[in-house]
């Protein structure tokens, strides 16, 4: 998956604390990611992981000191990658580091380098719970705020030395998750963004419900990377086990009327709306109020239509792009364009469900997109989140 990290240079910085064990876990994720890693150490950070460790993850000589008597480039090695590097991650970042960085001090390999860097900074804090909590640390993140960086804040729990506390450094897909957000074009800024996701449950009795196979992966990827664009996002999601995404305001529903009310009272401030949840198209006529008994060979279960939200939004819309999407079985191409016009969307992203990398619960999409005035784009298959960017690409162009 192509991500904004993608083929990017990133300098990974790690200070002297008991949480750069997990670095090592951050540094194999960004290089997951498809970045180019260069990690750069303090002196207490290699006597908690060895420098081999990073060397061993990045394919790369980790820096730890200005003057390495075996690296004759060393003294200008901290100039070399600040001028190279598209973004920098210090993780863990100590008191004394945030303090030094804070204060313009310069007496190591990666408080020098800092110095030199003009790229975007994600800096997360870890230590004991009264040392981030003590106003003069406090001061100094405030300080690494206002000059532009992003500050992390930490995870609450036990911590090593036994007190109970925010301190804990964010766990590393959380790290990776705001550090491309941070290097991640901002073409939505100022824009809000709204999106379903996810199947809805129509309740026969209380054991037992109508629903479809939708795992919400796809509506999660939209919210998700229009977040990252710099929209304010709002995503009214039907039931689902996937993680929240970050800064992402989320409305819970279950049935369809639920997603409907939510919709309807949401849609008035969007700008863009994305319905991409799998909403039932009936509801049993009647929920029994206690399990239902087998007794009988056979149950009749009578069923009522639901609102058809996304042609009502077509309906109401006035300034907003809409995008719906199509999941077919078959006569992909008709059934999209149908449903695009009389729903009066400005964009529809169809495709056929059934196979192994498309439709329902799969990480991967293959898609068409279908337009307005009559375009057609055939996409390859893709990760659901470089689908989810080329959507909201397709909607950049065509906002006003």
């Amino acid at each position: 998956m192509k991500t904004a990290i993608h083929g990017k240079h990133i300098v990974l910085g790690i200070c002297g604390g008991i949480a750069a064990y997990k670095s090592a876990e951050l540094l194999r994720l960004l290089t997951k990611a498809g970045a180019n890693v260069r990690v750069m150490m303090t002196r207490n950070a290699a006597r908690f992981v060895g420098p081999v460790t990073f060397e061993a993850l990045s394919g790369k000589p980790v820096c730890t000191d200005l003057f390495d008597r075996t690296d004759p480039d060393a003294a200008i090695r901290h100039i070399e990658w600040a001028q190279e590097a598209h973004g920098v991650v210090i993780a863990p970042a100590t008191a004394s580091m945030v303090a030094k960085h804070a204060h313009g001090l310069a007496d190591d390999a990666l408080s020098t380098f800092l110095l030199a860097v003009t790229c975007p900074v994600a800096v997360c804090p870890s230590m004991n719970t009264d040392m981030y909590l003590s106003p003069p640390v406090q001061r100094n993140l405030e300080i690494l705020k206002k000059d532009g960086h992003l500050v992390l804040e930490p995870g609450s729990g036990e911590l090593a030395c036994g007190t109970v506390g925010p301190g804990r450094l964010p766990e590393p897909p959380l790290i990776l998750d705001r550090l491309t957000a941070l290097l991640t074009r901002k073409d939505l800024a100022g824009r809000r963004v709204l999106v379903t996701a996810g199947p809805t449950q129509e309740p026969i009795d209380p054991v037992r419900f109508i629903s479809n196979p939708s795992s919400g992966k796809m509506g999660y990827a939209v919210a998700r990377a229009a977040e990252y664009r710099g929209a304010e996002v709002v995503l009214v999601s039907g039931p689902t086990s996937l993680d929240l995404p970050v800064n992402v305001r989320t409305v819970r529903v279950r049935t369809a009327r639920e997603m409907a009310h939510a919709v309807f009272e949401q849609m008035d401030g969007a700008d863009v709306i994305v319905k991409s949840a799998a909403v039932g198209d009936y509801r049993a006529m009647e929920t029994a109020a206690h399990k239902i008994k087998k007794t009988a060979d056979e149950l009749t279960l009578t069923l009522v239509k639901n609102t058809d939200i996304l042609k009502s939004v077509g309906l109401r819309k006035t300034r907003q792009i809409l995008v719906g999407f199509a999941a077919e079985t078959r006569d992909l191409k008709e059934n999209a364009q149908e449903k695009l016009e009389k729903k009066n969307l400005d964009m529809i992203v169809g495709n056929l469900v059934g196979h192994p990398s498309s439709g329902f619960g799969t990480d991967t999409n293959r898609v068409t997109l279908f337009y307005r005035d009559g375009g057609i784009e055939p996409l390859e298959e893709m990760d659901k989140a470089e689908v989810a960017h080329l959507i909201l690409d397709r909607v950049c162009e065509r906002l006003p």
